[in-house]
């Protein structure tokens, strides 16, 4: 049987996750993105090993860590939490997949032009 890998972010991850984690409950096309928190990656990290999370659950989650991640490099306050997000990607491959990609920018030969994560999801 052919894996079929997580593509977008559904209303129902996002009611589940709302449920067990202390996040923002207002629906949006960006709520991942939105919901972002560079404080608040080591919460989130914890959330994603800790709580009982669906398939869903866990792509929506690993978004709004790498989102947040993301926005630590940008404000200059990077972690050393990388290892534990390259941890989980890998270890759940099958859901990060997508995730994986569209992170990575692999069409972008200049990395001026791409996310401040972007070096990081392509040494995966």
């Amino acid at each position: 049987m052919e894996n079929i890998y997580p593509e977008y972010v559904t209303k129902s991850a996002i009611e589940g996750l709302v449920k067990k984690i202390p996040v923002p409950d207002e629906y949006s096309q960006d709520w991942e993105y939105e919901v972002a928190d560079s404080s608040r990656i080591t919460e989130f990290l914890y959330a994603y090993e800790k709580i009982e999370l669906n398939k869903e659950e866990r792509f929506t989650l690993m978004i709004i860590i790498i989102s947040s991640f993301n926005d630590a490099i940008v404000e200059g306050k990077v972690e050393a939490n990388f290892s534990v997000i390259r941890y989980h990607l890998l270890q759940d491959i099958n859901i990060h997949k997508n995730t994986i990609y569209y992170w990575s920018m692999l069409d972008e030969d200049d990395l001026e032009n791409c996310y401040a994560v972007t070096s990081f999801i392509r040494g995966l």
